[in-house]
């Protein structure tokens, strides 16, 4: 007998990579090129690999799509969260940002098409889900507003 309710995965993570400082901060966007949301503006975002924590799996990730190494790697504190009707679940992503160099520029994979960057603003019109809007809302708050609680900042090799 099953129990009743809907499967609650986290099996993916968010990476908002961010360059610049102040209201002059600017993101990463990546424009998917695979079947999965072709065509769709959005941040790094990848799947957990078998033995990996969620920051590792951030930092390959980002490594893997964009070529680009963070000079701070921070976790948010923020979990996008969305039902997913293809697995009738309910999905918690983990959200981290990478700071990188102002004059930063991507080698993205297949997996995405072409890039640009955007302020927050902007960029927050571009993404398609609420979630992404909230998540991009919160790094504002957390991340250009103010500068992040040490304690969310992760040390990397």
């Amino acid at each position: 007998m099953s129990t009743p309710g809907l499967p609650v995965r986290c099996r993916m993570v968010s990476i908002v990579v961010l360059r610049g400082a102040g209201e002059a901060t600017q993101m990463l966007l990546a424009r998917r090129a695979g079947s999965y949301l072709h065509g769709v503006w959005s941040y790094v975002a990848g799947h957990v690999e078998a033995g990996e924590t969620g920051w590792q799996a951030a930092l390959r990730e980002l490594r893997e799509e964009t070529a680009l190494v963070p000079e701070s790697f921070w976790a948010t504190s923020f979990c996008e969260q969305f039902y997913l009707a293809s697995a009738d679940a309910v999905e918690l992503v983990p959200a981290f940002v990478a700071r990188v160099a102002e004059d930063a520029l991507p080698r993205l994979n297949g997996e995405h098409s072409t890039f640009r960057w955007e302020r927050l603003d902007a960029a927050a019109g571009l993404v398609p889900f609420g979630s992404q809007r909230e998540l991009l809302a919160h790094v504002r708050r957390e991340f250009v507003e103010r500068e992040p609680a040490p304690f969310l900042r992760i040390a990397h090799p």
